[in-house]
């Protein structure tokens, strides 16, 4: 299995190549390293004894992620976190010791998956502009077609393409605005 891919029974149908990066098991745990990144540059100007060539050996090895390493410490502790930890400690032995001090397994993990619904929703934002856009576009191009209006499943008065359109985009800008 990729890790630089989300993997899903839908993913291959349905999800943009982006969207499948920013999920993978590549930019989760390159998160998880950086945020331990964060949290040792946090704690060494609030004076723990953590130098700056420990953080530039963790900097140094964000992308070096042994996936079979990962999983074999798995097995063995039955936490990823652990696991993940280990398996950075072992690219950055200096590190090792400094790698996720003081933190719970939910500094890495839900901070990880806030910062990827974050990301997720600004591709969506972007996506749904790109719709609206050409939605208008469509509308202004047929705004004198006309057509058949309908209320309740039942053929009503005449209105035009564009207006119809219209309506779809002003839903679409009401969920741009939320997202």
């Amino acid at each position: 299995m990729p890790s630089n891919e989300y993997v899903s029974p839908l993913s291959g149908r349905y999800a943009s190549r982006e969207m499948k990066q920013l999920w993978s098991d590549d930019t989760k745990f390159q998160t998880w390293r950086r945020l331990w990144i964060i949290l040792a540059q946090a704690q060494q100007q609030l004076g723990l004894p953590i130098t700056a060539e420990q953080i530039a050996e963790m900097e140094a090895n964000v992308g070096n992620i042994d996936y079979q390493m990962a999983q074999e410490f798995e097995r063995k502790f039955r936490h990823d976190v652990v696991a993940h930890i280990h398996t950075f400690g072992h690219v950055a032995p200096k590190a090792k010791p400094i790698i996720h001090l003081g933190a719970t397994s939910c500094y890495v993990t839900d901070n990880t998956d806030l910062i990827q619904m974050k990301q997720g929703l600004q591709l969506l934002c972007v996506r749904l502009a790109r719709v609206i856009s050409r939605l208008r576009d469509f509308a202004l191009k047929y705004r004198f077609l006309p057509q058949l209006g309908y209320t309740h499943f039942q053929a009503a008065q005449l209105i035009t393409v564009g207006k119809r359109t219209a309506m779809w985009l002003h839903d679409l800008v009401m969920e741009l605005q939320r997202l």
